[in-house]
C-alpha cells in the first residue's frame, strides 16, 4: 500500500517538491470555500440546540466530513475544467491549470477523499451518509454535464446549499426546525449564483463562451431580471419566516433581523453591478467589510433572540 501511494508522489525523496505538491493540493481543495458548509449548523442553531454537547459534536463531525466531501468535488471539477481554466484570466493560476499539481495526484486524492467521506458519513448516521452520497452524485453530474445547461446549472448549485442544511437536520433530533429555512436557503443560493454568473459574464465579455460554455446561454439583461425576481422573493420569504415560523420567539422579535438581510442583499447587488465584483461569493464576503459585518451582526442577533430573548 505504501509503495502504491508513493508512486503518485513526485520524487518523494525531495522534501521541497513534496511540500509544494501538498500546498498545491490543499489550495485545489479550496479551504476558503468551506465557509459554505457552516449551513450544516442551521438546524442546530434554529432548533435551539447550539449549547447541547452531543448535538454540537455530531454537527461538528458532519461539518468536517462535508468539507472533505466538497473538497473532493472541487478536485473533480478542476480536473474536468482544466482546459477552460487555462484560458481564464484568473483561473489559469489554479494549481491544476498552471501545472503545479498533476491530474494523477488530484484524481487519486479525490478518489481517496470521496471514499473516506462516504464510508465515514454512513458510520456517523445513515441519513447523513445518504445525503452526502446524493450530494456527491449530483455534483458529479454537474461537473461533467449539467453545468453546461443554463438555469439548470444554477438550480443544481442551489440544491447543494439545501443539502447542506438537510445534512445538519439529519444529525440531530429536531423539534422546532422550520421548513421555511429550506425556502430561504434555496432563494438566497439562487440569488448569489445568478450574481456570480453575472460577474463572470462581465469579466470575460466576448470570450465568455470559450471559458464556460453555459455563459453562452445567459445575457446581462436576463441575469439582471432573474436577480431582481430572486432577491425580492428572498426578502419576502425571510420576512414571512421571521413572524410565521413556529420555532421562533412568539413575540416576533426576529423581525428585527430583517434590516440586516435587506442591507446584505442590497450591498451584494451594489458590489456586483457597480463594483463588478461577485465572482467568488465566499471571497467577496470575507473581503468586503460591510458585507462581513452585516453577516456577523445578523448571526449574533439571531442567536441572541433565539436563546435569550423569547
Amino acid at each position: 500500500m505504501q509503495k502504491i501511494l508513493l508512486s503518485f508522489l513526485p520524487e518523494p525523496h525531495d522534501p521541497a517538491k513534496l511540500l509544494a505538491m501538498i500546498k498545491a493540493l490543499v489550495k485545489t481543495m479550496r479551504p476558503k470555500q468551506w465557509t459554505k458548509n457552516v449551513l450544516i449548523f442551521a438546524a442546530l442553531v434554529f432548533d435551539r440546540q447550539l449549547f447541547q454537547i452531543e448535538p454540537f459534536l455530531y454537527t461538528v463531525a458532519g461539518f468536517i466530513l462535508l468539507c472533505l466531501t466538497s473538497s473532493t468535488i472541487y478536485l473533480i471539477n478542476d480536473i474536468a475544467d482544466i482546459e477552460q481554466d487555462r484560458q481564464h484570466p484568473k483561473k489559469k493560476n489554479r494549481p491544476l491549470a498552471s501545472g503545479a499539481l498533476s491530474v494523477r495526484v488530484a484524481a487519486t486524492s479525490a478518489l481517496i477523499f470521496g471514499l473516506i467521506s462516504i464510508l465515514t458519513s454512513f458510520c456517523l448516521d445513515a441519513g447523513f451518509g445518504t445525503i452526502i452520497f446524493i450530494y456527491l452524485i449530483i455534483n458529479l453530474f454537474y461537473s461533467f454535464w449539467l453545468k453546461h445547461i443554463p438555469i439548470l446549472d444554477v438550480l443544481l448549485v442551489a440544491s447543494g446549499f439545501v443539502l447542506r442544511v438537510a445534512a445538519g437536520v439529519s444529525l440531530i433530533v429536531v423539534e422546532r426546525f422550520s421548513p421555511w429555512l429550506y425556502v430561504c436557503t434555496t432563494l438566497l443560493a439562487l440569488f448569489v449564483s445568478f450574481g456570480k454568473r453575472r460577474a463572470e459574464l462581465t469579466l470575460l465579455a466576448d470570450k465568455a463562451n470559450s471559458h464556460r460554455k453555459v455563459l453562452d446561454g445567459y445575457t446581462i439583461a436576463l441575469l439582471d431580471q432573474l436577480i431582481v425576481i430572486v432577491s425580492a422573493t428572498t426578502i419576502m420569504a425571510y420576512s414571512l419566516y421571521t413572524f410565521s415560523a413556529e420555532n421562533l420567539p412568539a413575540n416576533h422579535v426576529m423581525m428585527l433581523t430583517i434590516p440586516f438581510v435587506l442591507y446584505g442583499i442590497f450591498r451584494y447587488l451594489y458590489l456586483i453591478q457597480v463594483k463588478d465584483a461577485g465572482g467568488a461569493p465566499d471571497e467577496l464576503i470575507l473581503s468586503d467589510l460591510p458585507l462581513l459585518l452585516t453577516l456577523v451582526f445578523w448571526g449574533l442577533l439571531s442567536i441572541l433572540f433565539m436563546y435569550l430573548w423569547t
